[in-house]
């Protein structure tokens, strides 16, 4: 009987076997998921006549950034594709127009070659402006195209000389446009004017901002900064919210971003199934200078209008971003019998509002930047859970621990006393 199994099995495994080798390769790998695009980075360098000080280290600041090249194109991920832009590095001129449009694809954002790319960097020399609003809607231009992470590491000693094409506003303009472009900025040796701009560049863009004062900070810190961009990372989906609920566009559970005007309310929509919860965050950023006090307001209101639950917060400077959430239990449906009737979802609408106040002189468009994430997940099974501070069935061990604490102190009590009536009689 045992060999007679084994002899079966033997045959269903080989049989099994027969068939994996006969399917086709397509077939095997039907179920495997779709490649991931690899990221992009594209490091945007000045090349103006400013690069030729002798301050860091010893040496010139062009230097300094050739060999910070170096070492960065040796440390590149393989998944990374990469390109170089360079500004202010052909046109020794006078003449401003001119200057101002000296920019260029150094090496084309793709799988690097780096003895090619070393080979172009080498050739650089300081030259002429500081075209640096120019040179970051060129490289957003070069990162164009599906649905990979994207980043601009700007390199520069100055602030930009192509005034008025504020490079800041350039950058709010780019984020506005909902391709999830993030622009980092490294300062070599920059005073405050320059750090102020990098800086606001920066934020516009949820980037970061690095002061650098010797060669091996600045390799560092864009190597850093590339291989970032080969963390995995959850891309927010744009959308536009609505001036009224009727409007609003329709959520799934994701991660969400837009963009609001100062002042300003936005709806959307989200089913929600009878015992289900849903759970919402807003985050809004003050990528500008604003008002010092502020806040941000999210409800959950009915399509009638009618308020099912808030969040709320204010800020006061201290922050560049504020953020609130809420949580909607939804009951169960009460006729449970009828197990083919499907329940019907409830449209909930979430109201995002700001309080926030522009600065004198600041401009108003393109909204601040809002990220929303929303989640719809099995509801608790009563209301009590939701509604105790947060901390649901954790009251039963909260009272357990309350009562055990009480009697160990009547306990310790009595044991003291009893101890102190024998050492009396004693």
């Amino acid at each position: 009987m045992i060999i007679r199994k084994r002899l079966a099995a033997g045959a269903c495994a080989l049989l099994a076997a027969l068939a994996a080798g006969l399917l086709p390769a397509g077939t095997a790998a039907a179920d495997e998921p779709a490649a991931k695009e690899p990221p992009k980075v594209e490091l945007v360098l000045d090349v103006s006549g400013s690069m030729r000080a002798r301050d860091i280290d010893g040496k010139s600041r062009m230097a300094a950034a050739k060999q910070a090249f170096n070492e960065v194109l040796d440390a590149v991920p393989e998944e990374v594709q990469l390109g170089i832009r360079t500004l202010g590095a052909d046109y020794p001129g006078e003449d401003r127009e001119r200057g101002c449009k000296d920019t260029r694809q150094l090496y084309p954002v793709g799988p690097l070659d780096r003895t090619e790319a070393k080979a172009a960097v080498a050739t650089l020399a300081p030259t002429g402006w500081t075209p640096i609003g120019p040179a970051l809607l060129g490289a957003a231009k070069d990162l164009e195209g599906g649905d990979a992470t994207r980043r601009i590491v700007l390199i520069t000693d100055g602030e930009d000389t192509c005034a008025p094409l504020d490079p800041c506003e350039v950058a709010r303009e780019i984020a506005a446009k909902g391709i999830h472009l993030v622009i980092d900025t490294l300062g070599l040796v920059p005073d405050a004017k320059t750090r102020a701009q990098l800086r606001c560049i920066a934020d516009a863009t949820g980037g970061t901002y690095t002061s650098v004062q010797h060669t091996d900070e600045l390799s560092g810190r864009v190597s850093q900064l590339v291989e970032r961009a080969a963390d995995p990372v959850v891309t927010p989906v744009a959308t536009e919210g609505a001036a009224r609920c009727a409007d609003a566009p329709t959520l799934t559970p994701g991660l969400w971003t837009d963009r609001e005007k100062f002042g300003e309310h936005r709806f959307y929509r989200v089913d929600v199934l009878p015992g289900q919860e849903l759970r919402a965050s807003v985050s809004v950023a003050a990528d500008r200078a604003v008002a010092r006090d502020y806040g941000v307001l999210l409800r959950a209101v009915t399509v009638h209008g009618r308020e099912i639950v808030r969040g709320s917060e204010a800020g006061d400077g201290r922050t560049d971003l504020i953020s609130t959430g809420l949580r909607y239990p939804k009951a169960e449906a009460e006729d449970e019998d009828d197990v083919d009737l499907k329940p019907a979802a409830e449209t909930v609408c979430l109201q995002v509002s700001n309080s926030f106040a522009a600065a004198p002189g600041v401009k108003t468009e393109p909204g601040l930047p809002v990220e929303l994430a929303v989640d719809v997940v099995g509801s608790p099974d009563a209301a009590s859970d939701t509604a105790s501070f947060g901390l649901g069935r954790g009251w039963w061990l909260l009272g357990v621990l309350v009562l055990a604490g009480f009697a160990a102190g009547l306990v310790w009590g009595w044991v003291s006393r009893w101890r102190i009536a024998v050492w009396r009689t004693n």
